[in-house]
C-alpha cells in the first residue's frame, strides 16, 4: 500500500487476457492508438472458452471487451480499472473464427472515464460496449 492509503498496481504479465507469462490466459496482443485514443487487437477463442457448443462464452466476451476499454483508456493513463461496464450481446460468436476487438476513449474528465467497445466477426457487430473506468494514474 502507498502512504495515501491507495493500492499500488503492478503489472508481472500475468493478466489472464493480455498477459504473457500466464499460461492460461488469451495472451492477446493489443495495439493503441494514441492519436484517436483507441485501442485494437484480433483473436482466435477455441472451444475451451465456450458456453454452449460451438459458441464463445458471454462471459469471456465481456472480459475481451473490458479490456479493449482499458487499452483505449492507457493512451492516456498509466494505470486504471473498469469501475462499471453494461454489454450488448447482439450474435452468438463461434469459436473458432478471428475476433476483432476495438475500444475507444469517449470521455476523459477527472478520475472516471467512458469508453466503449465493440467485438466484430468479418466487419459485423456481435458484442459492444460501454464502460465507466477509473483512473488510478494518469501520464
Amino acid at each position: 500500500m502507498a502512504e495515501s492509503g491507495e493500492v499500488l498496481y503492478k503489472d508481472d504479465s500475468a493478466c489472464f487476457v493480455c498477459g504473457r507469462n500466464n499460461p492460461l490466459g488469451l495472451q492477446v496482443v493489443f495495439q493503441t492508438d494514441p492519436a484517436g485514443n483507441t485501442s485494437y487487437a484480433r483473436v482466435t477463442l477455441a472451444s475451451e472458452y465456450q458456453g454452449w457448443q460451438g459458441v464463445v462464452h458471454g462471459g469471456i466476451l465481456a472480459t475481451l471487451l473490458d479490456e479493449a476499454c482499458v487499452y483505449a483508456c492507457r493512451n492516456l493513463a498509466d494505470q486504471c480499472v473498469t469501475a462499471e461496464m453494461q454489454v450488448r450481446y447482439r450474435k452468438p460468436v463461434p469459436v473458432g473464427v478471428e475476433v476483432e476487438l476495438f475500444g475507444q476513449l469517449l470521455e476523459h474528465k477527472r478520475k472516471i472515464w467512458s469508453a466503449c467497445a465493440q467485438v466484430k466477426v468479418d466487419g459485423t457487430l456481435y458484442a459492444e460496449a460501454q464502460a465507466k473506468v477509473f483512473v488510478l494514474d494518469k501520464h
